[in-house]
């Protein structure tokens, strides 16, 4: 397969576990040390914001740790009941860049940029063509199995990429 992209000088899916290679767990740990921060400010306990939002204890710790990537509508809720006037809710965007891999938002950058591309696949659809089921087809039939989780998370970042690439972001 080969595939060239032209330049002209992109969750959601459920939240996962974080596994991230690169600088993007820092990201992600800082948005839950401020939303700590803001919880203890506001005398809450973990419990108390989670029954306010909708989630779990379990939820909010992990998302405070560092663990669990939020959500864009966790951290509006989160926002809203702890007053932060604006300041969780502002990290939506780096928090959806940090959701994937560096590999794969470098080249969500170039795809978005791209005015043409071309491609040759003899046996496979290109990725920014596929269906939502033809992606999930091709990771469920992949040897080792991907677990049902990051099929999810694999096919949820192939669509979100599309939608970036036909610049719907």
């Amino acid at each position: 397969m080969t595939a060239e992209v032209s330049r002209d000088c992109t969750a959601d899916e459920p939240d996962r576990d974080i596994d991230l290679e690169d600088d993007s767990g820092a990201v992600i740990a800082a948005v839950g040390r401020q939303i700590r921060l803001w919880r203890e400010a506001a005398g809450m306990r973990a419990t108390e914001l989670g029954a306010a939002i909708g989630y779990g204890e379990n939820q909010i710790y992990k998302v405070e740790t560092g663990k669990r990537i939020p959500k864009p509508e966790f951290l509006d809720k989160v926002d809203e009941v702890l007053g932060a006037g604006g300041k969780l809710a502002a990290m939506k965007k780096d928090v959806a860049e940090a959701r994937y891999p560096k590999k794969v938002r470098d080249l969500a950058r170039l795809e978005a940029d791209a005015v043409e591309m071309g491609a040759y696949d003899n046996h496979n659809v290109n990725g920014l063509l596929q269906t939502e089921e033809y992606a999930r087809a091709l990771y469920e039939m992949r040897r080792p199995s991907f677990s049902r989780d990051q099929v999810d998370r694999y096919v949820a970042g192939r669509m979100a990429r599309q939608r970036s690439s036909r610049g719907s972001r």
